[in-house]
């Protein structure tokens, strides 16, 4: 507890958030700019990311994701929780500096030598002037062991093969591309590896800025929750925010537990009007937040009908009033897009015909090949 701290509601934390997401007024932005804005976007689901996009991003289309792609601005690789993420090429190091620091891309209890991590560096150059397949990459794998006798302890040559060695495609050195053609509605399949760091960053400093772009996206937050959106324990997370809190400000929540924030980052009026809004599958508002700690946006009630543990998946919702009421889907049939709102709890009249128009737009932006558009709400 924070002695002091001004105390927080959670319509407050509420309206933060959405205002730094641009869910309370679209960001008026550059893309790179609002990518940034609004924190590494999740993209393991690519259909996801420009549905994200859309609801966020004032005037945006598709095609604006795809071009920042293909002119390098913005890049998706596996970053944050092992999982691929949309971030600006130049905010990409220090993801991936974090997401390193805490990844293993070893699948057996061998212990590594210290030429076996020569076996990455090796990897990531072979794909530093052409991007390669999975296929080509364990291929290089398997030739890199031939050549490096005993560099690899026979019992992780064989946990890897095992697994065509995808642990080392998910290492935060490579980014996804397209096998050919430019980026586009279909997920980029092969890796090339990222662009070059500008300069070194020491593990420590790049945590520290990983934390303070959490709090930039989706403060004020907790150590639990910067922790457990970037995939690290708490302890050094909490130890980082200690360093950087001659930089912040202090609040508490409603039990008093401290919340880290940056001072000029915005705090609107709880009261500010909230128009609807529909959030991508997956969407980062839902997993920013320590389990328990996601109230502010996702109320309690309706966590079994978001989350579905069994095949893992984070359904795609809608806002009324700044929290999620409801899941959606959009099915294209016969050139149709039609985007069905099945409500979670009861819907104001206004409430409904404003979700229906922005679902309605949503169609339009994500399935324009559809000849035809609409929303309807399930009874």
């Amino acid at each position: 507890m924070s002695r002091g701290a001004q105390r927080l509601t959670p319509a407050a934390l509420n309206r933060a958030l959405l205002a730094r997401q641009g869910l309370l007024d679209r960001l008026d932005a550059p893309l790179v700019e609002a990518v940034e804005a609004i924190g590494a976007v999740q993209a393991q689901h690519w259909p996801a990311v420009p549905i994200a996009l859309w609801s966020r991003v004032a005037g945006f289309q598709p095609a604006d994701l795809y071009a920042a792609l293909d002119d390098g601005e913005l890049v998706t690789g596996t970053l944050l929780r092992t999982t691929l993420h949309l971030v600006s090429a130049r905010e990409h190091q220090t993801y991936a500096a974090v997401a390193a620091a805490v990844a293993d891309w070893r699948r057996s209890k061998a212990e590594a030598s210290a030429e076996a991590r020569r076996l990455l560096a090796a990897l990531v150059a072979h794909a530093r002037r052409t991007a390669r397949t999975s296929d080509d990459l364990a291929a290089f794998a398997e030739a890199w062991v031939e050549a490096h006798p005993g560099a690899l302890h026979a019992d992780e040559v064989e946990a890897q093969r095992s697994r065509q060695w995808r642990a080392l495609m998910r290492w935060p050195g490579f980014v996804r591309v397209p096998g050919d053609g430019g980026f586009g509605p279909k997920a980029p399949g092969a890796l090339r590896a990222a662009p070059k760091p500008r300069r070194a960053i020491a593990p420590h400093a790049a945590l520290d800025e990983a934390v303070l772009r959490h709090l930039r996206a989706f403060g004020p937050a907790g150590a639990e929750d910067v922790a457990g959106w970037i995939g690290w324990p708490t302890p050094p997370v909490r130890a980082a925010l200690a360093r950087t809190e001659p930089r912040l400000v202090l609040f508490e929540d409603e039990r008093g537990q401290t919340l880290h924030d940056l001072p000029d980052a915005p705090r609107p009026d709880p009261e500010t009007p909230a128009a609807p809004r529909l959030l991508a599958p997956f969407d980062s508002v839902l997993l920013a937040y320590g389990p328990k700690r996601r109230a502010r946006i996702l109320p309690d009630e309706h966590r079994d009908a978001v989350y579905e543990r069994r095949n893992l998946r984070i359904l795609p919702t809608y806002l009324v009033d700044g929290r999620v009421a409801g899941t959606w889907k959009m099915e294209v049939k016969r050139r149709e897009a039609v985007v069905t709102l099945s409500p979670l709890e009861k819907l104001s009249r206004a409430s409904r015909a404003a979700l229906v128009d922005e679902a309605e737009r949503l169609a339009r932006a994500v399935a324009p090949e559809a000849g035809a558009h609409g929303a309807t709400v399930a009874r």
